[in-house]
């Protein structure tokens, strides 16, 4: 059901309707190296694949999972002999920065034309030098209008389904399990008419009670990527090491990217654990560089150690609370003043009108500390920041009542 022409792609509008980008750029037969980036099942592959048969160049894929850089430097020496040639990656945030680097000089001359499809952004997980020279297009979730008609047009033009009489007659079970991916639309149709004899009902009902059962039967890739990610993350949120460590394995079983796990463990020291044990942020940063150096398969003993340590750690969302505290006033009160004692003063006319005049230096003062407000008027005496309930915030609440009296007072 793979389409092969523009006429047949449903979704990107934007990059492939009428005076979009890549269809332009089809129409001209220029195509420029780019990095296709949005999430599973949006049409990455498939507009690769209607580039190769729209445009007269020989064209190669590479699975980032399982290429190295020899299988590179192989098709960049066909591309040498039989001239230009588009390679398209899939998952390209996989190549390490080795392989990425062996693309370089082939792009940069033109010898190939590089199409990567990517589910992280390619700003992290692509080399800066290899992004410079490709373009990045955003490829858009699916409406739930073009899921549903891309299941009308496999019922009309499928081999097999098509001989099937099936009836959407509920289809809001349908759209949350496929989750805005096609591909496993598609899957999750097929496995609900091997399902059942006869004419095929599609209900929320029969959707829950059949396909749920099933699902990891027909996904080979990690369609519960997002499921299984969250669990985890909630599992070390609700201090659960065991927990913690089984979603872990099923990330690491299901080839999940090494990376992606390590990153949101650095996300979650913070968010979850900030301080209430700095250290987290410390281990968590180090393990994402080690797994960076380590690769599969003993970079998972590193995630592992990392997971249990934050699982097991003190908790509190005091810092994440009050970025968002903060960042809400800033929203609603728009660009106060800054007060005049503590603004920079270089110049003796700032100096004129009073910029730093007032200003206490801290290390000036007992216990390095000098009582003066540091907020614009309008905010002054507010309290964003309110320490955690936990042994490592109480002792900084301790020391904020005591600089700071009534604001810690509780």
């Amino acid at each position: 059901m793979r389409p092969t022409q523009l006429s047949e792609l449903v979704g990107q509008e934007h990059l492939v309707g009428e005076g979009g980008i890549i269809r332009n750029a089809i129409a001209s037969g220029n195509i420029p190296s780019m990095i296709l980036w949005g999430p599973p099942g949006v049409g990455k592959t498939t507009i690769a694949n209607i580039i190769a048969n729209e445009v007269k160049k020989s064209f190669h894929t590479l699975s980032a999972v399982s290429a190295g850089v020899k299988d590179v430097r192989d098709i960049i020496d066909k591309a040498k002999r039989s001239g230009k040639s588009i390679l398209f990656i899939d998952e390209i945030h996989r190549f390490n920065k080795s392989q990425q680097d062996a693309l370089l000089g082939a792009v940069e001359k033109g010898t190939i034309t590089l199409i990567g499809a990517t589910t992280e952004n390619p700003s992290f997980e692509v080399n800066s030098a290899l992004l410079s020279r490709c373009q990045v297009y955003t490829l858009k979730s699916l409406t739930e209008e073009n899921l549903i008609q891309l299941v009308q047009d496999a019922l009309k033009r499928d081999e097999e389904l098509k001989k099937r009489k099936i009836e959407i007659k509920e289809r809001q079970a349908l759209l949350n399990i496929s989750g805005g991916d096609a591909r496993k639309l598609l899957n999750l149709v097929e496995l609900l008419a091997d399902s059942v004899a006869g004419e095929v009902v599609i209900t929320d009902e029969l959707v829950v009670n059949v396909a749920q059962k099933r699902i990891a039967i027909y996904d080979k890739s990690g369609e519960q990527h997002y499921d299984i990610i969250s669990a985890f993350i909630k599992s070390i949120r609700g201090s659960d090491p065991n927990a913690a460590v089984y979603y872990l394995a099923r990330m690491i079983e299901g080839g999940e990217d090494v990376k992606f796990i390590a990153r949101r463990m650095v996300i979650l020291a913070s968010e979850d654990i900030g301080n209430a044990n700095p250290t987290a942020l410390v281990l968590a940063t180090n393990a994402f560089q080690a797994v960076n150096l380590i690769g599969y398969p003993e970079s998972r003993i590193i995630l592992s150690q990392c997971a249990v340590y934050l699982a097991s750690s003190a908790k509190s969302n005091a810092s994440y609370v009050a970025i968002n505290h903060a960042q809400q006033k800033v929203r609603e009160t728009g660009d106060l003043s800054v007060p005049l004692a503590i603004r920079n003063s270089p110049t003796k006319l700032m100096k004129d009108l009073d910029y730093g005049k007032g200003y206490k230096y801290a290390h000036d003062h007992g216990d390095n500390f000098a009582d003066m407000e540091f907020l614009p008027d309008e905010i002054k005496g507010t309290k964003f920041y309110d320490p955690g309930q936990n042994p490592r915030e109480a002792e900084l609440r301790n020391h904020l009542k005591k600089l700071w009296g009534k604001k810690y007072d509780y």
